[in-house]
């Protein structure tokens, strides 16, 4: 993975460096320092354009090797296509597209002219945005790689990729000051990857918690409650969930008071943490559980915002509340037909023991509500395989009791990419939870299976509170290939709640 350090931003003066990227408008026309290049070469870089008929596309590249008459090795003339009307998640993409380059650099230095015109260049938040997605694109999950791989020779553990990238755009400032936060999102970001790719084995329940601990270095507070705790509290719902392991159950809170009042409500962000879903006794098919390691991406989103934000020092209060546990199945499991008491006081009748984030996240809920009296609360959860089949991999699904809410999150997500997409809650979907021997079930019918699924959370959130679930089962593991992520884990929905977050709510 490419290091964000090795970034750094110059005035488009002397360019420099062993590899050189320049940009093409859509058509092939070259920027003013690119032209400048051309010249110098003796046209040998519009002559390869022409030759390979590059047109300029967004993210589409030329590369020329050993150019006449440069000191470059290396040049990459990179598309723009139609810039003018890039939004973030272009410079975004194109970064990533220029990452994939890169990264395949051993040594040296690389130089990007970010130019877009004859005297300009993206403005200093664009270049950023562009260097940010550079090292996502980096990205991968080689921890557990010993040798080297057998069919090319070259050693997987290598960190390949420039020793320095340099930027080279309008304004070094500006973008320098936009990249230390960003940066520090983009760590948000990794760290969520991270967690998601970890092998059940390796981060159970405790590990986790080893994690989240971690924060304290930076400033951000931690509770954690134990299954001792967890009784006490009377959360009979994430409890049951965890009977069946051997490993115990843990809830954890997190705390950032950046804001300058400390005591204004904080913003409540809460995250499923079921570090391996077997589906309990419910048993989920074998090719269903081999994903089941990232059943955890709602909470290794929200540890991940929860140390973006206290990275960038956010002035804003934040809690990050999650649930840490293991559904397996054993004498001690759960059972179809049980009925369970939650920290609400409300009973379940558990039809479904797979059915089993909604009950983790109930108490959650519950006890945020009851302690920690939250501004809003957002529930992030892998909560039903039926988003995938509604919404496939591209959004997220957003569910919402709150229109100023949900529409915050909508245009956040599409700032960053990372985009949601509200479907309905009613009455006529409540219904299908009803019970014969409890105050509901856990499911509903086959139909609409993600909007009962939001339903059922919908009955633990106290009138008048805003609240918005995001379920992120399509686009937090198993993750589609993408200009900014080549990774299992896409660590989705750290950028989205930390731009939220950073548009609408810091003081």
């Amino acid at each position: 993975m490419i290091d964000p350090s090795v970034i750094v931003f110059s005035p488009v003066q002397k360019l420099a460096g062993e590899t050189l990227v320049i940009f093409a408008k859509d058509g092939g026309d070259l920027t003013k320092a690119a032209k400048a290049l051309d010249q110098k070469s003796g046209g040998a870089i519009s002559k390869a354009i022409k030759i390979a008929d590059f047109k300029g596309k967004a993210k589409k590249s030329l590369e020329i090797l050993a150019p006449a008459g440069l000191e470059q090795e290396r040049i990459i003339v990179a598309g723009l296509g139609k810039h003018e009307d890039y939004t973030t998640a272009d410079w975004l993409n194109l970064g990533g597209a220029l990452g994939a380059k890169l990264k395949g650099l051993k040594g040296g230095t690389a130089g990007i002219v970010a130019e877009t015109g004859a005297e300009s260049g993206p403005d200093g938040e664009s270049a950023a945005n562009m260097a940010l997605g550079i090292i996502l694109r980096s990205y991968d999950f080689k921890k557990y790689k010993t040798r080297k791989n057998a069919g090319n020779g070259e050693d997987d553990t290598a960190c390949n990729g420039p020793e320095k990238i340099e930027i080279f755009c309008v304004s070094p400032n500006e973008a320098a000051s936009h990249f230390a936060v960003l940066q520090s999102v983009g760590e948000g970001v990794i760290l969520a990857r991270d967690l998601v790719n970890e092998p059940a084995n390796a981060l159970g329940p405790a590990e986790f918690i080893d994690k989240i601990r971690e924060l304290e270095k930076l400033g951000v507070e931690v509770d954690v409650l134990d299954a001792q705790k967890l009784r006490e509290e009377k959360m009979g719902a994430i409890l049951a969930v965890g009977q069946g392991s051997e490993r115990p159950t843990f809830a954890a809170v997190m705390r950032w008071n950046g804001g300058k009042n400390k005591r204004s409500k904080p913003l409540a962000f809460i995250g499923k943490g079921v570090v391996f879903d077997s589906g309990g006794l419910s048993l989920k098919p074998g090719e269903g559980m081999i994903d089941m390691k990232g059943d955890m991406a709602g909470a290794a989103c929200v540890t991940g915002l929860m140390l973006a934000l206290a990275k960038r020092q956010a002035p804003v209060n934040v809690v990050g509340v999650v649930g840490i546990v293991e559904n397996m199945p054993s004498g001690s499991a759960q059972r179809p037909g049980d009925v369970i008491t939650s920290k609400s006081g409300q009973t379940i009748e558990v039809l479904n023991t797979d059915a089993e984030g909604r009950l983790v996240l109930a108490d959650l809920i519950t006890y945020t509500q009851e302690h920690l009296k939250p501004k809003f609360i957002v529930t992030l959860a892998t909560l039903t395989g039926a988003i995938i089949v509604a919404l496939g991999k591209e959004h997220a699904g957003l569910f919402s009791t709150d229109d100023q809410l949900a529409d915050r999150l909508t245009k956040a997500g599409l700032e960053t990419g990372e985009k949601v997409w509200r479907l309905p809650l009613g009455d006529a979907y409540d219904k299908q939870l009803e019970s014969k021997v409890a105050d509901m079930k856990n499911i509903g019918s086959r139909d609409a299976g993600s909007i009962t699924a939001a339903q059922f959370l919908k009955r633990f959130v106290d009138d008048g509170m805003a609240w918005a679930h995001i379920d992120i089962a399509g686009t937090a593991m198993a993750a589609p290939s993408t200009d900014v992520n080549q990774s299992w884990g896409s660590g989705f929905g750290v950028r989205l709640l930390d731009r939220l977050i950073a548009r609408y709510y810091e003081s």
